[in-house]
């Protein structure tokens, strides 16, 4: 066996023990480590390139978080029984280790990075998904990759009016605050949540019990940095020559001012470019050929930095945005509710130039989704599902499969609704919800919130109240100056510190998703920032009133209907019958869906309300029990010498001794009674083993089962052929009797 060197920290972190670890894996990569935490193990490795990546001015960063089914002992389902596209989950947690960590490298760095977390064991108790930011962090710091981290990363619940730091995943699903926290020693640099209505200092004091459990781990990394770290490459961002800057700054004089600040995005961007293109022009006239191209490289970078300045020094010494509202002042806005024919809700949220039409349709709850991942939930009935068409930003662009973006919206949407959705008891449909952004000038996912809300309602949902998002900017400055924003646009996204996105009803939060593009921010401002988020949201919400303030007690005569039935547990097997051959008749014969879950609840869906009478007349037919005095109209199925046997319901008999067949005596059954004849029967006796006895003649006399019981059985005259009776003589066929 090779010998290694092996390298390894460990700490109580939230009373478990976590160890990091370098030297035993991946020694090729630039850094490589791997967190354990209880039996949850991740490896993180990172790459980078040996020189920056030409033509770009972004930082070429890719995270994968990579989820193998072998690490909870699974086989992947599908048919190569081999790990495939990313899930949601994976694509949800390489963002969520994104965004912490790409604020921390330095600005100009253009080399590309590659980190790739990979699951090797997961226990579903402690959750892998703050893990990966630890390992792809700690990964980071010991490489020789210029990085300003580590990061701490940890989740928050609320469990029996707490605070509680890493609970297990088990607790986490009774928990009223599922929040991850993401931070430097220095500052909170991601959040990230979903609440049960929580009031914004609850949440604020989770982020801040968060941070302080993030530095721990921070510090467990430096130990690591110190036993294995490298030296730092050398980074020293290519000189900027501002003269071209300046020159353009007095070309343009107030034109770029005129251009820059005006309401309409569309106006705006079509100004932008002209000036952009006369600049251009003006500054490229005298440069020989085959200098244009770097000169219009370097105009491009000068014209975004003179944009950078314009926007925030407005901000910074006036409060003036670019559309000329105040920094708290949130754009027009325009509701309204079933806007779409036939759909099962539709709901139609416009706020200043970004628009959202959500579309909901309530399905069967065998139309949940299933769910192959690596979480401990197998299944979810409530899916939101967002889509930004390249036409809602006015571009041309190629379709295809979601972006990571779009799966990242539409998740935070889909959680902001998840504390006011009625339970499966309270109304069991499906229920999807589709998002179409039709335009986008910021915030579309905060529209989705609304639009969901609202669509949710008119299609009869009953949730408990209302919902509504709203995206909060910051622009900060030189001595400690900044300025929160309420209703942020694209562009004082794209040029702003900080996107804070929070979600909630009148009684508190139920979403939030904060990203930082600066080294982290203060719990000062992210008070404010929830302050005047709340304002904002109770504003949104007011005006959202205006189309739709509950649950409309009708739904559309489209939607589907669900009948909620209970049955014996140990009916169900009659109900599902061998192979599952019972419930596929009723539903072949009824077209009528039918789900059964182990607690004995039968769900029958469909939209023909005669079809679904007959499916659960069919259903309790099979599933009643049998009681002692109940009248059936039964077929008789079998005839024996002894009685008539007589179906009641799909697969139970009874049976009708010979003499309860008549009022007078009877000799033969067949002189009553044949298969196939349908006749009326009393049950009278129901044994431990569930042998039923039935008396046509109690029908016809009006006897109770009690009568029966006490009454004389009548004698049956000997019948030709009866032992120790008269015989009669010999027929033919009669075998002779055998001497003994």
């Amino acid at each position: 066996m090779t010998e290694r060197n092996v390298f390894s920290v460990s700490a109580e972190i939230a009373g478990r023990t976590m160890t990091l670890e370098s030297g035993r894996f991946a020694e090729q990569a630039d850094g490589a480590v791997t967190v354990r935490y209880g039996d949850t193990v991740l490896l993180a490795t990172v790459v980078a390139s040996k020189s920056a990546r030409e033509g770009i001015d972004f930082f070429p960063l890719t995270v994968d978080y990579e989820e193998k089914m072998y690490a909870a002992g699974k086989i992947p389902g599908s048919f190569f029984k081999r790990e495939g596209r990313a899930t949601t989950t994976a694509i949800l947690t390489s963002r969520l280790t994104d965004r912490p960590l790409r604020p921390l490298f330095p600005e100009g760095y253009f080399n590309e990075v590659q980190i790739i977390v990979t699951t090797f064991s997961i226990d579903m108790v402690n959750d892998p998904g703050p893990c990966s930011i630890i390992a792809a962090s700690a990964a980071l710091a010991i490489s020789g990759i210029p990085f300003s981290g580590p990061v701490g990363a940890v989740t928050v619940g609320f469990l029996d009016g707490a605070l509680v730091v890493n609970p297990t995943m088990s607790a986490m699903q009774e928990s009223r605050l599922d929040l991850v926290v993401a931070g430097t020693k220095e500052a909170v640099l991601m959040v990230e949540a979903g609440a049960f209505e929580l009031t914004e200092e609850q949440v604020l004091n989770g982020v801040i019990e968060g941070h302080r459990v993030a530095k721990e781990i921070c510090a467990l990394q430096e130990k690591l940095v110190a036993l294995c770290g490298k030296a730092k490459q050398a980074f020293t961002p290519a000189p900027q020559d501002k003269s071209l800057e300046q020159a353009m700054r007095q070309w343009m004089g107030s034109r770029f001012h005129d251009a820059l600040h005006n309401s309409d995005k569309t106006a705006r961007q079509d100004q932008t470019d002209a000036l952009h293109a006369a600049v251009i022009a003006h500054f490229t006239a005298d440069e020989p050929e085959e200098e244009v191209a770097a000169r219009k490289k370097a105009i491009d970078v000068a014209f975004e930095n003179i944009m950078y300045d314009e926007v925030r020094n407005a901000l910074l010494d006036s409060g003036i945005r670019v559309d000329g509202r105040t920094p708290e002042e949130i754009r027009p806005i325009s509701v309204d509710v079933g806007v779409i024919p036939r759909v099962h809700g539709s709901g139609l949220f416009t706020r200043g130039q970004t628009q959202v039409l959500t579309i909901t349709t309530l399905g069967s709850p065998a139309e949940e989704q299933r769910l192959d991942d690596l979480g401990i939930e197998t299944s979810k009935r409530y899916i939101h599902h967002y889509n930004f068409p390249p036409f809602s930003t006015g571009e041309v662009k190629r379709l295809g499969a979601p972006r990571r973006r779009d799966i990242g919206h539409g998740a935070l949407a889909e959680r902001s609704l998840v504390a006011v959705l009625p339970t499966k008891d309270e109304f069991p449909y499906t229920m999807r919800l589709v998002s179409e952004v039709l335009s986008s000038n910021g915030s579309s996912s905060m529209g989705s919130v609304c639009g969901s809300s609202m669509s949710l309602m008119d299609a009869g949902v009953p949730i408990k109240r209302p919902v509504a998002g709203v995206a909060m900017g910051l622009v900060t400055g030189e001595q400690g100056k900044f300025r929160v924003l309420t209703d942020i646009q694209g562009i004082e996204d794209h040029l702003g510190d900080m996107d804070f996105k929070v979600a909630g009803t009148t009684e508190g939060i139920t979403g939030l998703q904060m990203d930082i593009k600066t080294t982290g921010i203060t719990y000062e401002i992210m008070k404010i920032a929830f302050e005047q988020a709340r304002r904002g949201r109770l504003f949104i919400l007011d005006k959202m009133s205006a189309a739709i303030t509950t649950a409309r007690a009708e739904m559309s005569p489209t939607a589907p209907r669900i009948i909620t039935m209970h049955i014996p547990v140990d009916k169900i097997g009659a109900l599902i019958g061998p192979g599952g051959k019972t419930i596929r008749g009723i539903i072949e014969s009824t077209g009528a869906t039918v789900d059964v879950e182990d607690d004995g609840r039968v769900f029958v869906t469909t939209a023909d309300g005669e079809a679904s009478k007959k499916a659960v007349a069919m259903i309790e037919a099979l599933t009643r029990e049998i009681k002692i005095g109940e009248i059936f109209l039964g077929k008789v199925v079998s005839i024996k010498p002894f009685g008539a046997f007589v179906n009641l319901i799909p697969g139970k008999d009874g049976m009708v001794h010979i003499s309860e067949l008549d009022v007078g005596r009877v000799n033969v059954v067949e002189d009553v009674v044949n298969i196939g004849d349908e006749i009326n029967v009393m049950v009278i006796d129901v044994d431990a083993g569930g042998k039923v006895s039935l008396s046509r003649k109690a029908v016809l006399t009006g006897m109770s089962p009690d009568d029966v019981k006490n009454a004389p059985r009548p004698e049956r005259a000997p019948r030709d052929g009866d032992r120790g009776g008269f015989r009669g003589p010999p027929r033919d066929g009669d075998r002779p009797r055998r001497r003994m």
